[in-house]
Order: structure tokens, then sequence, then C-alpha cells
């Protein structure tokens, strides 16, 4: 059989350029190399999978950082609200959360994968598993794909392989490997959405604790504000990590970058030094170690006091005033010093990718190949966190499936 579309990966955005291109009447086959689709979808969101956020395509524009431009047209054609309607429609009920953050209403990532499943199954797509090697070509448009044991002939290929971030579901950067042969530019992946490394022991000393409504900077070695946020962070036995962390690894840059921490973003400086006065009298005959364990989390008091280089044992009446405001600028600005990322396989996803100036923006179609399209995140595009990602690979699939055209084999013009 000649199928009309193959589709080369079997994640979500795979799996939706499959239903969008058989839902125009074409012949579609799936190819996975995993023994069953969806791996990575079921440990999105920490197994509940967060399929998008409720806000408009502009605002998931606005929160991604790279090449979020490119996605101009795909998020407008098909924003938010239309894959809520769909998997709605197809029997899977979500519900949105803090942050707008969309979920299924059974907290169970299974729930969209069996909505995905079962339309494929409606839609008579076919599904088969083996790794892809190559995309086969004749007279510079794509003619078929070939796997370790089996080539297959096509109009129209849609590679949806994923990044290299958890390489364990299969992410493992075969798609850039193709897309190279192929002749494609690859900006080289790199771990996004990561937990950071920290320099010192301090992160290690508080391993566990997590805080919540902390603001955060993140700066360059200059000082400049590269990223800033409200929100969670965890200490770690490496570093720092948590939603907030995760986002400000999207803009790391070089080496000599600084995490900031206000610790009480809620109180200016007047209204914490009277808060701060009123617990050393409270607690004037006690330590420091102990005065302060109504201000500040108890793991976190002995590494405040080793910065300050304030004995824990202090009386707190005994406290200078150069002390206290030493205190005071320190809990409004935490100094974290970052020493890199975590290995891309511990990253949420991979930034880099094929090079957006080779794809229609469009149509998803390669600029260089005639019927070879991309969809998801293979393409140098990420976002934040709060289910903006999953959001680029449904437009970016969606995109895809609508302009697969058989027999059409134009290429764009660089």
């Amino acid at each position: 059989m000649i199928y009309d579309v193959i589709v080369v990966g079997g994640g979500p955005a795979g799996m939706f350029a499959s239903i969008t291109a058989a839902q125009q009447g074409n012949r579609v086959l799936l190819l996975e190399r995993n023994d069953r689709l969806g791996k990575k979808l079921l440990i999105t969101g920490k197994g509940r999978c967060n399929v998008t956020n409720a806000c408009s395509a502009r605002e998931v524009l606005e929160n991604t950082p790279r090449n979020g431009r490119f996605l101009y047209s795909a998020m407008e054609n098909f924003p938010p609200d239309a894959i809520c309607r769909f998997l709605e429609e197809n029997g899977c009920a979500l519900k949105t959360e803090r942050g707008n953050r969309v979920f299924p209403t059974s907290d169970r990532s299974q729930s969209v994968l069996d909505c995905l499943q079962q339309t494929m199954r409606r839609l008579g797509i076919t599904v088969e598993f083996g790794r892809v090697r190559q995309i086969t070509l004749q007279d510079g448009a794509v003619s078929g794909v070939k796997t370790d044991n089996k080539q297959y002939a096509c109009h129209r290929v849609i590679l949806a392989t994923g990044g290299v971030s958890y390489p364990a579901t299969g992410s493992t950067g075969d798609g850039y490997a193709i897309a190279r042969q192929l002749g494609h530019t690859v900006i080289e992946p790199q771990g996004s959405l990561v937990p950071l490394e920290t320099a010192g022991t301090y992160c290690q000393q508080m391993q566990g604790l997590s805080l919540r409504n902390v603001a955060v900077k993140l700066l360059d070695k200059k000082g400049k504000v590269l990223y800033k946020d409200f929100g969670e962070l965890l200490f770690t036995h490496f570093g720092v990590s948590g939603p907030t962390v995760l986002s400000a690894s999207a803009h790391l840059k070089g080496e000599g970058c600084m995490l900031q921490i206000d610790l009480k973003p809620a109180l200016d400086e007047s209204k914490l030094q009277e808060r701060i006065l009123r617990d050393l009298q409270m607690y004037r005959n006690r330590s420091m170690e102990n005065a302060l364990t109504d201000l500040l989390p108890r793991s976190m008091i002995p590494v405040v006091l080793q910065m300050l280089e304030i004995p824990a044992q202090l009386q707190a009446n005994s406290l200078k005033k150069e002390q206290r405001q030493a205190l005071i600028a320190l809990l409004k600005a935490f100094p974290v010093e970052i020493s890199g990322r975590r290995p891309v396989a511990e990253a949420i996803i991979t930034s880099g990718g094929i090079k957006t100036s080779e794809i229609d923006p469009k149509t998803m179609q390669s600029k260089l190949i005639g019927g070879l399209y991309f969809a998801g995140e293979i393409i140098d595009c990420d976002a934040y966190t709060g289910g903006f990602n999953l959001q680029i690979a449904w437009a970016t699939a969606y995109a895809a499936g609508m302009n697969v055209k058989t027999g059409i084999d134009k290429v764009g013009t660089m």
C-alpha cells in the first residue's frame, strides 16, 4: 500500500497530526519506535497531563521565549480552546486549575491518551511499531520511509519524533539525525525547563526545603535581569528546582548567572524591619537561631546566619544595627550562584531542534524537501511551564495535518 501520509512519532504531536491528516481523507500510517504510543505523554504533569493553558493564542506566544513569532499562524488557527473542545467532544472531560492550567478531570494522563487512541481507531489510522532510520526521496520529494526491517511508500511524511529529554521514553534525537540526512539545520539541543545546579553547599544544606510565594530573578554576570517570576522553589541535593526555576532555566545565558530570591515579597524593607524588630524584642533573651524561627523555615536559619557571619548562639538583643540591615538585605535578595543546568535527560522539554527559518510557519512544511512536514518538540520552539509546550505540539500538529496535500510536491523558497 502507498500511504498518503506517514507520521513518524507516537507522542502527542504525532498522534494529533495523524488524526488531523486522517480527518482530511488521507490514508495515514503512524510509526512509533516504542512498543506503545504516548509513553512520554503519560508522565507529563506528574502523571496528570497539563494539556494546555486556558488563555488566548497571544498569551501562549508571550510565554514562548524561543521563536514564539514563528508560531503565530499555527497558534491563531488552533488556539488553546480548540484542543479543549476536541478533547471534550471526544470523551475527555477537562478542568482548569491555578495558573489557568488545564487537566483532565480524572487527573490521569491516561484519559488524554485514551481519547487520542480511540479517535485514531475510529478514523482507521494504521499504527505500527518500528524505529525509522531514513526518509527516502525521489526527485527531491518524499517517496517513503525505512525502518530497521521494513520499507513503506508514501506521498507525505510528518516528522514528530520529539527532542532528547526523557530518553527512556524514546526521545533520543532520531528525528534530528533524519532531518540532517535531508539537509536540514538542527540547532544544538539542550535542556529547557530543567533544574539548575549551584555553586557551594548552601542549597545542599537546605535540601528538601520548598518555598512558596517567593519572587525570583535570574541575573546575568553583569547584573542584568534575564527573567523574573513569582511562585514556588525547591532546594535539592544538586541546587534548585521547582516551577520558578524551571522557567528561569529557559533564559540561562553563559556563565556567572545568579538567582536572587526575595523571601518576603509582600513586605518592603521598612515593613520587614518592623517585623524583625518585633521578633528580636520578643526573643531578646534567646539565641539568634531561635529568634528567627517565626521569620524563616528552620533549615534555612543556619544558612542565613552563616552567610551573614552571625554566630548562631548570639543573643538576639546583642544583634547590631548593621547586622540587622544585612539580614534585611539578604532576605530581600537571597543569592544563589548558578553553575549550570542539569543534564538534558532530566529536562521537561528540549530547547533547540529544526531551524525555524527552514519551515513554512503556516503549514509546517519543509522549505527544502517536498512532502516533508514537522510537528511538536522537534521544532526549535519552547515555552514556559503551564501547558504551553503541549499547546505548541497540538497547534503545529494541526497545521501539519491540515496541510498535507497528496500529489503536491512544491517546495517553498528559502
